[in-house]
């Protein structure tokens, strides 16, 4: 049989032909082996196993094509390949010993796949390629501890993170150390803070059966946070969870001389940080300087909390964008003999959501029929029912404000609102 040691070649096909011919399907069959031999692997979302996973395996047998036909391999950027996958594994909680062991299930199989049609002859040539897989793994293995090992010291604090999140506690909590707490973490405080309270709905792998929708809500977080870093600033702060979480960017520009594009702005990041999470967003604005943050983070909060409430689309809102609403909302005997109005038809969701959505469709009974898909004839059955229970019409111009009023106290006083929301 023909050697060659220089690309060793087994019967008469060289090692890197053999893997470059099969390294799509080899792929595939790593990733579907990984899912069933490596628990952590099997909970990971669908859409990284097919993305990221996917694609850093043929990577990794790219690499070993490379470092079986060329000593000086691998290069620089294929370690840097491996270093950045074994960081985004540690971040999202994989055991270490689950990433290695991927890494050597995967060198298995296409050992595997070499040495299919291999005799006695190629004795030679399976030695020397025992060498280049020994050497893979010794390299893959040593940057793939060190990744890890360092990353999961950053998450648990040993970097600037601490001095970013005490930071942002000490805008949060008014501390009387603000300034010192900056001067820690080497923060120079802007003329002012753009305050950003955001409700992320769930992405579809948080809800996929079989996946672990923690893995999936972390990952849907780091996609955000890199966004808030890529789009708005580098120094900006933000705590965030699943679903929710308060961003601050810094801006030159003192609050009270924020311009329309400045603000636009701040719209189209929340636009940037929906298409990073892969769901929706709706998130309520606000400025102040450093000293009064809080009270921006609250009002942002609160206007997050009316626009959801009333029904809005996801978006970006400021407080000009909800003032009725806003108004109406907050505590007092007003508000709750508004919300008392609607009281009879409290337990009657198919009259609330009727009367809702024919509001939402500019009192159009037809558009309201085809968004709740009943007939047109129910929608009038369903308002003139609401209008006897509760004295409102809203076919009367004249009641309108007052049922607008009322459903935004009824929302405010905790009921789950029944809203259907879409493009008019």
């Amino acid at each position: 049989m023909a050697t060659n040691n220089a690309r060793n070649i087994l019967d008469g096909i060289s090692i890197d032909q053999r893997l470059s011919t099969a390294r799509a399907e080899l792929s595939r069959i790593i990733v579907d082996r990984l899912t069933e031999e490596i628990p952590v692997y099997g909970t990971l979302p669908a859409e990284e196993l097919r993305g990221e996973i996917t694609r850093i395996t043929a990577a990794n047998i790219g690499t070993f094509i490379d470092m079986a036909r060329d000593p000086e391999a691998p290069s620089a950027r294929q370690v840097e390949l491996i270093r950045e996958s074994a960081s985004r594994r540690a971040e999202e909680g994989v055991p270490l010993e689950a990433i290695l062991s991927a890494y050597f299930l995967g060198t298995e199989i296409c050992a595997e796949r070499i040495l299919a049609d291999t005799s006695p002859t190629d004795l030679a040539e399976v030695a020397a390629l025992h060498h280049r897989l020994l050497r893979y793994l010794r390299m893959t293995t040593t940057v793939i501890a060190n990744v890890y090992l360092s990353e999961r010291q950053a998450t648990s604090g040993k970097n600037d993170r601490d001095s970013r999140a005490a930071m942002l506690s000490a805008l949060l909590n008014e501390s009387p150390e603000m300034a010192e707490t900056a001067a820690r973490a080497g923060i120079a405080l802007p003329a002012c803070y753009l305050a950003m309270s955001i409700a992320v709905s769930r992405h579809p792998d948080e809800q996929a059966a079989g996946t672990d929708p923690a893995i999936a809500g972390r990952r849907k977080i780091r996609r955000i946070r890199a966004a808030i870093e890529r789009h708005a600033s580098p120094s900006a702060l933000s705590s965030l969870s699943g679903d929710q979480g308060i961003v601050l960017v810094p801006s030159s520009t003192a609050a009270a001389d924020l311009s329309a594009a400045d603000w636009r702005q701040m719209s189209e990041l929340v636009e940037r940080l929906r298409d990073a999470a892969g769901a929706d967003i709706i998130a309520g604005l606000a400025a102040a300087e450093p000293d009064c943050v809080a009270a921006a983070a609250r009002l942002a909060a609160e206007i997050r909390q009316v626009a959801e409430t009333s029904g809005r689309p996801p978006g970006a809102y400021r407080l000009v964008d909800v003032l009725v609403e806003y108004q109406l909302t907050r505590p007092g005997p007003a508000r709750d003999h508004l919300a008392d109005l609607l009281r009879p038809i409290r337990d009657r969701p198919d009259l609330l959501t009727t009367l809702r959505t024919y509001l939402a469709c500019d009192l159009d009974r037809r558009k309201t029929a085809t968004r709740l898909r009943i007939h047109p004839n129910t929608v009038d059955y369903r308002l003139t029912k609401a209008a006897t229970l509760t004295g409102l019409d809203p076919t009367r111009g004249t009641h309108l404000p007052t049922i607008h009023a009322a459903i935004a106290a009824h929302d405010a006083r905790g009921a789950h609102p029944h809203v259907q929301t879409a493009a008019g």
